[in-house]
């Protein structure tokens, strides 16, 4: 029997918590549900289907996704709750067990959300209950199925998944759990999906997964090659590598991106940690060395570039004189912002086995180290190019006549202007009132 027309003229909302994968999933699972005939909850309305995205990188993590479905099934009595990503992947019983979940969907199911939802809204409770944790032993089994996903969100920016999962099992994460081993969809299809977005008017693509340099890994490809290939898709003007490894980063892509036409002075970076000793604690696949080696090549070919980086504190065995190494090294490489998370324990990692564990109170005196030299290292890259003239890329608005945007070098940007999705120059002038981005005019 075909539950699909069961669909047909329901409302949906939709939740998503964590990284921007989440976000181009989310974005995924809700196009599948509107081509069945399902559309988006308005404001005040009352949902007939809850989805939940969740995120489980930290406790905190974990206590947003509980809080977030509590708050789904307050505001949509009586809706279909569906929860999913990682939190649902690696607690599945946990979540099944909160007031109102009527299915959990792991990593390798998620993608059939639809036949799912189908299949079960219109059972009973009772019935919903006893399928659910029949299931629970398939969310736990080897995940295999790469899910393409592409979202564009409220911004102009479009975000591509080309990889998912990870096989490097550093000690303090359960994405490899979470997620999976390394998989992803093959160069032709992220170029169709390229070109879908360059036909919707899209200009900029973000380049994102788990562990993107890895690209490659099920199709015999590689991520430079795929570089190249999105390169050459005409009609986007702008690409951002969202986030890849060092020991991934080659030479040889940093130069490709040097001379090419679309992709942007712009890379983030997971350091993790400046100090040897816990990268090894940590069992990452590069030294402090490595890491510099490739910030030095960047700057050598873009300059102007910008370096974003992801920092742990805190984490198991980092001890006072480990951190002192991590923050010197910090200090010294010329990065242009540092994202700073604190160590979360999390159940089934290696790190547990690690002895010394760092005090809640010195985690947060030495997240603050940090955060304020990124403030000032942010602050710095800002500061070099007042006065000079950039390419932004002006943002749908949410304030009449002030539109914010992004230069090539991921400088924030506001101007006076009604301009949607336009590519401008803009000379730099000053910082706007908090200081959050310059404020510049077009030219």
């Amino acid at each position: 029997m075909n539950h699909l027309n069961d669909l047909a003229g329901k409302k949906a909302a939709y939740f998503t918590l964590g990284c921007k994968l989440n976000f181009a999933e989310t974005s995924s699972l809700g196009e599948s549900l509107k081509r069945a005939g399902v559309r988006t909850v308005e404001k005040g309305e009352v949902a007939d289907i809850c989805v939940i995205n969740t995120c489980s990188v930290t406790e905190v993590a974990d206590s947003k996704c509980r809080q977030a479905i509590h708050k789904m099934v307050r505001n949509h009595p009586g809706a279909f709750v569906v929860v999913t990503g990682c939190y649902a992947q690696l607690r599945p019983q946990e979540v099944a067990g909160i007031d109102g979940v009527d299915l959990v969907l792991g990593a390798e199911e998620k993608g059939q959300v639809l036949d799912y939802v189908a299949e079960r809204i219109a059972l009973k409770a009772e019935e919903r209950e006893a399928l659910m944790h029949d299931s629970h032993a398939v969310r736990t089994a080897q995940i295999r199925t790469f899910m393409p996903s592409c979202s564009c969100g409220d911004r102009t920016r479009y975000f591509l998944k080309v990889q998912d999962g990870c096989d490097y099992y550093c000690t303090y994460c359960t994405i490899p759990f979470a997620r999976g081993r390394s998989r992803n969809g093959s160069i032709a299809s992220m170029v169709a999906q390229a070109e879908e977005v360059a036909r919707k008017g899209g200009k900029e693509i973000v380049i994102t997964g788990v562990n993107i340099g890895d690209f490659g890994r099920t199709t015999g490809e590689t991520f430079f090659d795929l570089v190249r290939a999105l390169d050459a898709v005409e009609g986007i003007e702008r690409y951002r590598i969202s986030s890849i490894e060092p020991n991934l980063l080659t030479d040889e892509i940093i130069g490709y991106c040097a001379r090419s036409r679309a992709f942007m002075p712009h890379f983030h970076i997971p350091l993790q940690s400046g100090s040897d000793n816990v990268l090894r604690l940590m069992r990452r696949k590069y030294d402090s060395r490595l890491f510099a080696d490739k910030v030095e090549k960047i700057r050598e070919l873009m300059p102007d570039a910008f370096i974003g980086v992801d920092v742990i504190v805190g984490t198991r065995g980092e001890t006072g004189p480990f951190f002192a190494d991590a923050l010197r090294f910090m200090q010294q490489v010329d990065v242009s912002q540092y994202h700073v998370f604190s160590y979360s324990e999390r159940r089934g990692t290696k790190a547990l086995e690690i002895p010394h564990c760092v005090s809640p109170q010195e985690k947060h005196e030495r997240s603050q180290q940090v955060l304020a030299l990124s403030r000032r290292k942010l602050e710095a890259f800002y500061e070099r190019f007042l006065g000079t003239v950039r390419p932004v890329l002006l943002e749908h608005g949410r304030r009449r006549g002030i539109r914010t945007g992004f230069t090539d070098n991921y400088i924030k940007v506001e101007v006076r202007s009604d301009l949607d999705n336009e590519l401008v120059s803009v000379r730099l002038e000053g910082w706007n009132k908090d200081k959050t981005a310059l404020v510049g005019t077009i030219v």
